[in-house]
């Protein structure tokens, strides 16, 4: 098994749907973590993919210990100090497509307003989190207002489209589109058994499901 396509998509863009339409595909994806069930290494399990993407970066191949994935469907962390978004670096996606010339991106997409109102509400990520870390293309102290993070999001999907050009490797998918499924299925070379909805957010952070990276 090696990796064979990375999510390059911000969270709240539809991360966790993707990586259950693929798991229900059969493939094995990786959302936000390397899970304990899926490796016998201690010093692996448990542990961040976007960790992970960067230690193998700066060791020469930043997929060096994730080969136990098809997929990787959230890649960023932002967990109390930690602060990691490979999908934000150009190096490090330079380094993810020399590594494997024929691996396929994603980048799930839904409209920036939704997703700025989405992580405003969720778990304090758009009212602290963000706001407080250090993240590509946000610096420190800004975030706090819709407006702020929408611009931030929609000069993420411009930094990829201007990387990946007219690349048939690449694929931005918006993920509230009639024909996402239609659309991903074609992007990966398999039928997809199942689409749908999983980790919608909810007014009450208290009461919403487990988000993946943040």
């Amino acid at each position: 098994m090696s990796v064979k396509l990375v999510n390059l998509g911000l969270p709240k863009s539809g991360t966790t749907t993707l990586a259950h339409a693929l798991q229900q595909a059969g493939w094995h994806a990786a959302d936000h973590k390397v899970r304990r069930i899926h490796t016998k290494d201690p010093t692996l399990g448990g542990t961040f993919v976007g960790r992970q993407i960067y230690d193998g970066y700066y060791q020469g191949d930043p997929f060096k210990r994730l080969d136990l994935y098809d997929a990787l469907t959230e890649i960023n962390v932002l967990n109390g100090d930690v602060s990691l978004w490979p999908q934000c670096d150009y190096a490090v996606l330079k380094a993810m497509r020399l590594a494997r010339p024929d691996m396929l991106f994603v980048a799930t997409w839904r409209d920036p307003a939704e997703v700025a109102d989405s992580m405003r509400r969720w778990n304090n990520l758009g009212t602290d989190r963000l706001p407080n870390a250090w993240v590509p293309g946000l610096p420190r102290g800004y975030g706090t207002s819709d407006a702020e993070r929408i611009r931030w999001i929609e000069g993420h999907y411009d930094m990829l489209r201007d990387v990946f050009g007219d690349d048939p490797r690449y694929l931005q998918l918006d993920m509230a589109a009639e024909d996402a499924r239609e659309r991903l299925s074609a992007h990966i070379g398999e039928d997809l058994p199942w689409w749908g909805r999983v980790n919608v957010n909810t007014d009450n952070p208290a009461t919403a499901p487990e988000s993946g990276a943040v």
